[in-house]
């Protein structure tokens, strides 16, 4: 009686028909997703957790008889907590999980071409949800309110503010006045777990929204139709209840694997590093942040110029000129390798030589520049990494092609 109720109102079975029973690919690759989509939800549980016990404020408190910011001192009693340590750990690596495999989801999309005709806008859309999830990392970078903290979070700062024309005003508008303001950690903190959230749902219901009506690439198989069919139809296994059964065992299980980490890998341990204090730690940014890092210590420290009035300084070329323009060249891959028809399926990495190689040749630069950021301790000059970087990448993106227009021109791909 309960279900018939529930039928008359709803139309169950019609949403089941049309929207339940909508097949996904049973290939292991097309999980890469769900991973950033429970890491998100665990983000979301372990921030709820968090957000109950946090205060977004730096007035001084009492802590182990010194006085300290009240965001340093919250973190700490997190941290004593039973269980408080743990999830502000899953937090920290849900965060990494969820930024790194949507990296590898859209490595995926880009080598097998699966962001042509009539993709480009999810491609758009994943490249947004990256860019905002790096947004999220960031802001929740101040919050812990340590001295490895606001030294991380200050050099973003003059990055923010050497924009030209607009840095300034940019600057006091994202970090509430001149560096450190007060108000800094609680704009911070809405930014962290309100206004990028829900920017991150937006873009996963857009997301969705267009996969389902769009439906997976997949790879060309004669199981279930000919080669070359039309597409409108997707080998794999209906939403539910397969597909609903899959991704509950395997979220429970990225769970467990995420608590494990937890448990024996720590984070920045905040209590060694101290509230903020007059001096500068020697610290790194987490891997994600490390390829700007590492390339503006590969920019020579007096290059400077106006444009219009507009002043660019080292900190414009490698904090937004250069990760600006690397989105920008991502964000228009589309446009420039299109398609004629609607491409229904995956195409082979050996199929495309230029492509492959221009993938793997930029994936080597962005990944010099990350190794940049050790040159202090690898006692490299900046000029001989910067020579490096540029054999590196020329290296890798040649004999790709090479290999790949042999293997193609062989095999009459």
């Amino acid at each position: 009686m309960i279900y018939n109720w529930f039928e008359e109102r709803l139309e169950l079975k019609k949403f089941k028909a049309k929207f339940l029973a909508k097949t996904f690919p049973t290939h292991p690759s097309y999980l890469v997703g769900e991973i950033a989509l429970f890491s998100f939800i665990t983000l979301v549980l372990t921030g709820l957790f968090l957000g109950f016990l946090y205060e977004p404020s730096v007035k001084l408190v009492s802590l182990f008889g010194s006085m300290v910011p009240a965001a340093y001192a919250s973190v700490v009693k997190i941290d004593l907590m039973p269980m408080g340590m743990i999830i502000r750990r899953m937090h920290h690596w849900s965060a990494m999980l969820m930024i790194s495999s949507i990296i590898l989801h859209l490595m995926r999309v880009y080598f097998t071409s699966a962001y042509q005709k009539p993709r480009e806008l999810n491609w758009l859309v994943g490249l947004s949800l990256l860019g905002i999830s790096l947004g999220a990392a960031f802001s929740g970078y101040l919050l812990p309110y340590s001295q490895f903290s606001v030294t991380a979070t200050s050099i973003a700062y003059y990055m923010v503010k050497s924009i030209p024309w607009v840095g300034d005003w940019f600057s006091r508008l994202l970090f509430a006045g001149p560096f450190p303001a007060i108000g800094m950690v609680p704009r911070f903190f809405f930014l962290h777990v309100m206004l990028i959230p829900l920017g991150i749902v937006a873009l996963l219901g857009a997301h969705m929204t267009i996969l389902v009506k769009q439906k997976h690439t997949e790879p060309r198989t004669n199981i279930g139709r000919p080669e070359g069919g039309n597409g409108k139809r997707l080998i794999g296994i209906p939403i539910w209840p397969e597909q609903a059964v899959i991704s509950l065992s395997f979220f429970l299980f990225l769970l467990f694997t995420i608590a494990a980490i937890a448990t024996y890998i720590p984070i920045n341990p905040i209590e060694t590093y101290g509230a903020p204090a007059p001096g500068t730690p020697v610290m790194r940014p987490d891997w994600y942040f490390l390829w700007v890092y590492g390339f503006l210590k590969l920019i020579p420290g007096n290059l400077s110029f106006t444009i219009f009035g507009g002043k660019i300084t080292p900190e414009t070329i490698g904090g937004v000129i250069f990760p600006g323009l690397t989105f920008l060249i991502l964000a228009l891959i589309p446009f420039f390798d299109r398609a004629k028809e609607p491409q229904n399926y995956n195409k082979s990495p050996f199929a495309r030589p230029f492509m492959t190689a221009f993938g793997l040749g930029g994936g080597t630069f962005i990944l010099m520049t990350a190794v940049a950021g050790y040159i202090d301790v690898l006692h490299i000059s900046p000029d001989r990494m910067l020579v490096y970087t540029g054999i590196a990448t020329v290296a890798v993106w040649g004999i790709v092609y090479a290999v790949l227009s042999a293997v193609k021109k062989k095999s009459g791909l």
